[in-house]
């Protein structure tokens, strides 16, 4: 855990670490996560218009005062400037900070003077359904009534009917409407986020005391249409190579976000998410109205397929972690907000965000990306893989030292009714075994080649066919050698009962010193990798030795030994050394788990039939 935090990761849940590296989905959102969180505003369409540069300068006083009133009025961000000279801090999400930085340094802005001389009325908050948000306010200064709308271009342009150009004429919008559109398109294809501004000027005949009245103020049509802004929020220099390690190492990557199709899109090519010669498959790309509409049966079918989600809400995000279960799928999901704790509860893994993460969203994840970047994310799938990966190099050590030592003894005990190996030595071996032996593999490092690996997934085994080759391969081994020490040692070594039983526990504790450097890598030929480097799995080697020395050597009576010369401690361990040899021509054996999964299925099947014929049998006597 320590290590991972050093990687920006913060664990909640000590067993996400292990499902993390099952994962085979990761649903990510995009703001903060995919790109840098930096908003700034740099497109500005007045009208018809591309303004380039002097904003204040390009339009007319009326419409520059709208503006005013439409972004410093209509916003959940602050601004605070301490004096004149200096900088101003601005408060609130990315989105509302970059428009408020920019109508503050470009057009000019003074919240202060604002908030004197105009009156909120009424406030209609944003909302991630409605993708917009609304503000009734009065004009102090002549007593007039002015309804600004701020929000997702395309759904502001549809509740207008007029716009104003860059002179601050009101035309009507009848044969521009497709003009703009296709300005919102192109915006939103060059990765912008383009939020919309529009303006009324109402009857002030209502009494807003009444929240009834109040609220129809706040018109939904005839507007007229202020002006629109392209934000751009830049990716993060590493994120296409961590989208590209985890798609190499067979985990899907789905981003999730509120931005309109044709920027999710551009988002995603550039992330790597989508294929970068900006060709997308149909079904990649949904909006969440659609995919909510779906059918059950629709969304099973397609929710494989898709690549994006744009438009989203987090009722879509927990809905597509729901369906992606349902496949069998093992699901890690990133979020920030309040409303993304179900779809964060619902997931496998649920990815907080340690920056722009509120408390709900950690409190309801496993895991906490400490710099909110997806690299940490692919980083902490890599730790998930090692975590993984260490405790079945455990098992298959551990197993072998079971399966040999439980096998010599119950032939021996069987056949001379003699055991080689006492009960105190079998202690021993299990607290050595045991303890040093999970604490050495355990401190193994990830490497590169664990995200060259398909995902486990929700349904293989844990003891994989590899781990039975190797496994099966060590004890044979060590079975073959200590009997043939039981039957045949005394006469081969010319010595007593009680240091023929020696030979063959030094021997055996000495094969699993020499296995333990073979577990290190169940498929890798060269074990020695990296191994100078792991300082506590060699300090635990070494502390076995000399543990193993003193029990021979010097607790005789303890643990029922006898003294060896330096020549049969030489054949302990070279015998016990041959275990390396083996573990590498083993290694070259091929095995296939989908051969094993079809073993296992016809064992149930067979097993499945004769309680059924038993129990028929049965029935009838």
């Amino acid at each position: 855990m320590k290590r991972m935090m050093a990687d920006h990761a913060m664990v909640r849940k000590l067993s996400a670490c292990e499902t993390m590296g099952s994962a085979t989905v990761i649903c990510t959102d995009k703001t903060g996560t995919l790109t840098l969180n930096q908003m700034r505003v740099t497109k500005f369409w007045l009208g018809l218009e591309n303004v380039m540069e002097n904003f204040a300068n390009a339009m007319a006083s009326n419409v520059l005062e709208l503006f005013h009133q439409g972004v410093g009025l209509n916003t959940t961000g602050s601004v605070y400037k301490p004096s004149s000279s200096s900088e101003p801090e601005i408060s609130g999400s990315p989105t509302e900070k970059a428009i408020l930085l920019w109508a503050v340094s470009d057009l000019g802005m003074d919240m202060d003077e604002l908030k004197r001389t105009h009156q909120v009325l009424h406030v209609e908050t944003f909302n991630s359904d409605k993708k917009r948000s609304g503000v009734a306010i009065r004009n102090e200064t002549n007593n007039t009534v002015h309804v600004h709308w701020k929000g997702a271009a395309e759904i502001i342009l549809a509740m207008c009917s007029n716009y104003i150009d860059n002179n601050g004429i009101e035309k009507s919008l009848d044969e521009e409407r497709s003009k703009l559109e296709k300005i919102i398109q192109g915006m939103a294809a060059s990765s912008l986020r383009c939020i919309a501004f529009a303006h009324m000027q109402v009857s002030e005949d209502i009494d807003y005391n009444d929240k009834e009245k109040a609220h129809q103020i706040l018109r939904k049509d005839g507007l007229t249409l202020l002006g629109i802004v392209g934000l751009k929020d830049p990716c993060r220099p590493d994120v296409r190579k961590a989208v590209e390690t985890c798609k190499l190492a067979g985990v899907s990557i789905k981003m999730i976000t509120g931005d309109n199709v044709f920027t999710a899109t551009a988002i995603a090519t550039e992330c790597g998410i989508l294929d970068h010669d900006g060709h997308v498959n149909a079904g990649e790309v949904v909006e969440g109205v659609e995919f909510r509409n779906y059918t059950e049966a629709e969304r099973m079918e397609k929710v494989d397929k898709i690549r994006v989600m744009a438009r989203s809400s987090p009722l879509d995000k927990h809905l597509m972690v729901q369906c992606l279960k349902k496949k069998g799928h093992v699901v890690a999901v990133t979020g920030d907000g309040t409303n993304d704790a179900p779809a964060l509860k619902e997931a496998d893994i649920g990815l907080s965000m340690g920056i722009q993460g509120t408390e709900v969203a950690k409190e309801s994840s496993d895991i906490v990306i400490l710099d909110d970047n997806f690299n940490s994310v692919a980083t902490v799938l890599r730790w998930g893989r090692c975590v993984y990966n260490n405790i079945q190099k455990f098992i298959q050590f551990q197993l072998t030292v079971n399966v040999a030592a439980l096998v010599i003894n119950f032939i021996a005990a069987v056949s001379s009714g003699d055991v080689p190996l006492t009960t105190v030595q079998l202690l021993w071996v299990n607290l050595i075994m045991d303890t040093l032996g999970a604490l050495a593999l355990a401190t193994e490092r990830p490497t590169k080649e664990l995200m060259e690996k398909r995902p486990v997934g929700r349904t293989e085994p844990l003891i994989t066919s590899i781990m039975w080759r190797n496994i099966l391969a060590q004890a044979l081994y060590q079975i073959a050698v200590l009997l043939i020490f039981q039957f045949n040692g005394k006469s081969i070594f010319n010595v007593n009962g009680k240091v023929k039983d020696t030979l063959i526990f030094n021997t055996f504790v000495l094969c699993q010193v020499f296995n333990e450097v073979n577990s290190r890598s169940m498929e890798k030929l060269n074990v020695f990798e990296g191994l100078h480097k792991n300082h506590l799995f060699l300090g635990i080697v070494g502390i076995t030795v000399v543990l193993q020395v003193v029990m021979v050597e010097l607790l005789r009576k303890f643990a029922d030994t006898e003294r060896l010369t330096w020549m049969q401690w030489g054949i302990c361990i070279v015998i016990a050394a041959v275990s390396w040899p083996i573990a590498w021509f083993t290694k070259l054996v091929p095995v296939s788990d989908n051969l094993f999964f079809s073993h296992v299925k016809w064992v149930k099947l067979l097993v499945f039939k004769v309680k059924h014929i038993f129990n028929f049998t049965s029935s009838h006597v």
